[in-house]
């Protein structure tokens, strides 16, 4: 379902098939690529947190992770203060991490780390638009790794893995090194296709230029490094269609390599992890 101008709202009867686990302390769900975590506007089921409010028949639910309105993939509701604290303590000691799966435009040839500061960008007519900037009080350090499993036919698919969660930082560190994201419209060649989008929604006649309707990012998996419970969400259906149809990947090819991504980042995490036990 692609994102325009106005949402459609989440059909109550569709929203069991997100769920990818469930307990009394949290609610993990397989978020779609057009559709905002926190409460708008327009009703309960115009939102995540809303939709699982009415789902739950409850007041309130903690949102422990979260993910930008284009991204899919997983997000996970604590039902408690408890369950929510466990989460956030978690996230903020880097003992849970969380993977994403991205398409980008052009072929990585290797690894890439970036560590940078990031900001407002003062010149863009995008009010929420960021940038690398300089260490300053106003900007914020982000580092984000970009590890390609595929290159092919022009454009790289990729396991990405992040040391910080700053705004939009994945999608201004793949612009700031020449590969932005498949269907970026504001990270990408052309900022303008973001100021008509939010005029207009979107528009069919841009596919050809941006390949996809929403940027094409996933977040795959979320959970403690050390703990069996990772949870893990199957690669959209849309960013399935564009490695078929342009990487000319199969179905079987597309799951093995998401299987490739999490036994990296797996490994990549207790490394670090084993590190900073180390001291080091």
């Amino acid at each position: 379902m692609n994102e325009g101008k106005n949402s459609p709202l989440i059909d109550p009867n569709s929203f069991p098939n997100w769920i990818i686990y469930e307990d009394e302390h949290i609610l993990v769900l397989d978020k779609p690529g057009w559709l905002v975590c926190h409460p708008s506007k327009n009703g309960p089921w115009s939102s995540l947190v809303g939709a699982a409010k009415e789902y739950l028949g409850v007041e309130s639910i903690h949102l422990a992770s979260r993910l930008d309105r284009e991204t899919s993939g997983v997000v996970l509701l604590a039902k408690h203060r408890g369950a929510a604290s466990r989460w956030q303590k978690g996230i903020e000691k880097k003992t849970v991490r969380r993977s994403y799966l991205t398409i980008l435009e052009g072929e990585m040839d290797d690894s890439r780390v970036v560590s940078a500061f990031l900001g407002k960008d003062p010149t863009s007519d995008v009010f929420v638009k960021q940038r690398i900037t300089k260490n300053s009080h106003k900007s914020q350090r982000a580092e984000t790794g970009f590890i390609p499993l595929e290159v092919r036919d022009g454009y790289t698919f990729a396991l990405v893995l992040t040391k910080t969660g700053r705004k939009h930082q994945i999608r201004v560190h793949a612009q700031s090194i020449g590969y932005p994201l498949v269907g970026e419209k504001l990270y990408g060649r052309d900022e303008t296709y973001y100021l008509r989008f939010c005029e207009g929604g979107w528009k069919n006649e841009w596919i050809e230029a941006l390949g996809m309707s929403r940027q094409a990012l996933h977040g795959r998996s979320l959970g403690f490094i050390a703990e069996d419970a990772k949870y893990r969400a199957d690669l959209a259906v849309d960013m399935r269609d564009f490695l078929i149809k342009k990487m000319e990947l199969s179905e079987v090819d597309i799951n093995a390599i998401q299987v490739k991504g999490d036994e990296t980042a797996q490994k990549q995490w207790m490394e670090e992890l084993s590190c900073a036990d180390a001291g080091e």
